[in-house]
């Protein structure tokens, strides 16, 4: 080859190249040019990968509602994320509920039912709320994290590698051209030598984007476990709720359905029941006359034991007091130098002084 075709091919290579692509690329849009096609199974590949990238995102998006559903607060986090900063800790809808309502229960009174319910109820919204945090870690973690890798890492990847074979087809495309339209043997002979090269580095590229579009399947089998982990953690989210609502609906399943404010006691044919609060011992509301029998006295004097109803629910002031739940049936007993307005209750192994206005002795 003479000097004036290697002039002429390294000018073409490196000068006009761009321009040449661009005008390539003009040419093959309005059918002026051929256009070299790729592969089926490529094409395949690459609509695969696309596929992947759009329902990737559309479920990551989801994903994020479900676990955030206030947007301003999603956008809050993703302002943190792009400044590299850590999120600054929240409390969630279900630790607020719960300080409002342990603080509310406060406000009315441990010791009354209503007050006592709220502070049981706030603990379990904390602990609701607590589950909460700890499953939304672990999806972002297990979940989203590695579902934006892909969109973040493995896609862009591929996206730059198609760009490049988009280019390298392009050039090939222009040598075709320049080969067709050369009509002086040196020349013809310049662009032959240039459509080889760029043969050559046009395959090489097809095959470097084939070998990461084939990994997408490599992909597929990631987010795969990925789902199986969210899927795991939503099992064991919902079983904890669960077991925290029963654990609630236990403590709270003797409250009677309905309350009144006319200070009616358990068994009144009224629908309407009535829950005294609980009060100093000093201060306790008078027994009622069935209290004041001789079945009192009896076991005051010969320190026995009997059977004794509870009228109402009653929450434990100290660790000396025993808790009573409405309608349960417990074992009483007189203790010497015992105020008169407390017996010692039993319910199994457990004891504690219990009100007498709370109770009915049994015969």
């Amino acid at each position: 080859m003479n000097r004036f075709a290697l002039l002429f091919f390294f000018f073409n290579k490196m000068k006009v190249n761009g321009d040449q692509d661009f005008h390539s690329f003009t040419e093959e849009k309005f059918g002026q040019a051929e256009k070299t096609e790729l592969d089926a199974h490529l094409e395949t590949l690459l609509s695969r990968v696309e596929s992947t990238k759009h329902w990737t995102e559309k479920i990551m998006k989801q994903t994020e509602v479900l676990l955030q559903p206030n947007p301003n607060v999603r956008m809050e986090e993703f302002l943190y994320e792009m400044l590299d900063k850590k999120v600054p800790m929240r409390a969630n809808n279900h630790e607020l509920l719960g300080e409002c309502m342990i603080d509310s229960g406060h406000e009315f009174g441990p010791g009354t039912a209503y007050g006592s319910t709220l502070i049981k109820c706030g603990e379990t919204e904390k602990l609701l709320g607590s589950a909460e945090k700890e499953f939304i870690q672990s999806s972002a973690i297990n979940f989203l994290t590695p579902f934006r890798n892909f969109i973040e890492g493995d896609f862009k990847t591929i996206l730059k590698e198609r760009k490049l074979l988009q280019n390298k087809r392009l050039d090939l495309d222009a040598a075709k051209n320049r080969l067709k339209k050369a009509r002086v043997a040196d020349a013809r002979s310049a662009a032959e030598i240039e459509l080889r090269i760029a043969q050559s580095e046009f395959d090489r590229q097809a095959e470097i984007t084939r070998l990461l579009l084939e990994g997408i399947s490599s992909t597929h089998a990631h987010h795969l476990r990925c789902l199986n982990d969210f899927v795991d953690a939503q099992a064991a989210y919902y079983a904890q709720c669960y077991q925290y609502m029963v654990n609630l609906q236990k403590q709270l399943g003797s409250f009677p359905s309905t309350f009144s404010n006319n200070n009616q006691p358990a068994g009144s044919s009224s629908a309407s029941i009535s829950v005294p609060t609980a009060q100093p011992a000093a201060s306790l509301p008078a027994p009622p006359p069935s209290q004041a029998s001789p079945a009192l006295n009896e076991l005051r004097s010969t320190s026995g034991t009997r059977k004794a109803r509870v009228l109402y629910d009653y929450d434990a002031a100290s660790s000396s007091e025993l808790s009573l739940l409405a309608d349960e049936v417990i074992t009483v007993s007189s203790v010497p130098d015992m105020d008169t307005d407390w017996l010692m209750g039993q319910r199994g192994n457990q004891k504690g002084k219990v009100p007498i206005t709370y109770l009915e002795l049994l015969n």
